[in-house]
């Protein structure tokens, strides 16, 4: 099996999974600190079994699950609640990690993307979602990008 069929298989499996749980949940009206809790501890759980983001971050966290999920669910309560939570730089932790390719921007909003709409009422999930594309777009430029360069297609919704 090759990588883009594994990674299509980890899609269908995951699309699959946020169905079922759709049918059950009642999705969040707002963004307040609990719906960021959840979805990150769901976004990462999901990461988890990706096939390559997986490998990847179980290489850089084993051990520090918790950790780096206190980090990002301050992180992102910064971002989606403007509440000053986080006080770290993500552009040079993004940069040490030389084991990412361009692609792998675009396969986390592949894992984000139906996570936030499983959650969300569409008008949140909408604006989540725009969120993560940006901070997805800002990093692949400071990883991979050089003068003139556009962002890949994958790393919006409106492309």
């Amino acid at each position: 099996m090759d990588a883009r069929q594994s990674r299509q298989e980890a899609r269908t499996g995951l699309q699959e999974q946020l169905s079922a749980y759709s049918d059950r949940l009642t999705r969040f009206e707002e963004i307040t600190p609990e719906a960021v809790h959840v979805l990150v501890h769901t976004f990462y759980g999901c990461v988890r079994q990706h096939p390559r983001l997986g490998e990847i971050f179980e290489r850089r966290l084993e051990g520090q699950w918790p950790a780096h999920l206190a980090k990002m669910e301050s992180f992102w309560q910064s971002v989606l609640l403007k509440n000053g939570a986080y006080k770290g730089r993500p552009v040079p932790v993004h940069l040490k990690q030389k084991e990412l390719v361009s692609a792998d921007y675009g396969e986390w909003l592949d894992v984000f993307r139906p996570i936030a709409n499983a959650l969300f009422v569409p008008e949140k999930a909408e604006e989540i979602i725009s969120v993560a594309e940006r901070i997805a777009q800002s990093l692949w430029y400071a990883c991979f990008g050089t003068a003139g360069a556009a962002a890949p297609a994958s790393l919006s919704s409106r492309s």
